[in-house]
């Protein structure tokens, strides 16, 4: 286990870090206002799946493959970013929901996890910043660097899925009192379209550094 000093300051960091709106808070956002809570929690726990692997990269060191490769770094950006453009595209084209009928359905939260995982997962920005977040909190003195940055990763992790949610919980209660307008409903399904579309030009800009 991490020194318990430097667990402190990294539970500290991770929250100010976490609780900073970014590209995921405003995935999670548009997806809980267009889809309401449920969809936005199952959303989050896709992601925070999706860290897992991230996690585990940087603990065996996988990650520094993006850094060190400008061809595997722009190969999953580019897949991620066309994941993204895809999302909104589609949530542009869809048809208006029928107002009698419940927002959330099992086959739109198979999706929103599906989503979310795949967002994630696609994410080298992502991969690199636990490659180089995590290890600054690392003690070699104090045995294992692998097991310290795991223990560190699912600490960021279980911070991610409750500050995430409370994001997902706040969106998703605004957005049962928006889907209640059909004008409402076209705009924050623009809205979503046009965030996701957004979020995927950003990644697809993002660069190594």
């Amino acid at each position: 286990m991490p020194d318990l000093t430097l667990w402190g300051l990294f539970v500290a960091a991770s929250l100010v870090l976490l609780l900073t709106p970014g590209p995921a808070v405003l995935y999670i956002v548009a997806r809980s206002v267009q889809q309401g809570r449920p969809a936005g929690l199952v959303c989050v726990i896709g992601i925070h799946l999706g860290t897992i692997v991230h996690i585990t990269a940087a603990a065996v060191g996988l990650s520094a493959l993006l850094v060190s490769s400008a061809l595997a770094f722009a190969l999953v950006k580019y897949l991620g970013a066309a994941y993204l453009i895809w999302m909104g595209v589609r949530t542009l084209m869809a048809k208006a929901p029928d107002p009698e009928t419940p927002v959330i359905q099992a086959k739109s939260l198979h999706r929103a996890f599906r989503d979310g995982f795949v967002v994630n997962l696609l994410n080298p920005k992502t991969a690199i910043f636990f490659l180089s977040f995590l290890p600054q909190f690392v003690d070699p003195a104090r045995g294992s660097v692998h097991w310290q940055v795991l223990a560190l990763g699912l600490t960021f992790m279980a911070l991610g899925l409750l500050s995430d949610g409370m994001f997902a919980l706040v969106a998703g209660t605004a957005g049962d009192f928006l889907r209640r307008s059909q004008r409402l409903q076209r705009l924050l399904r623009w809205f979503s379209g046009a965030s996701f579309i957004g979020l995927g030009v950003s990644a697809a800009l993002a660069s190594r550094k």
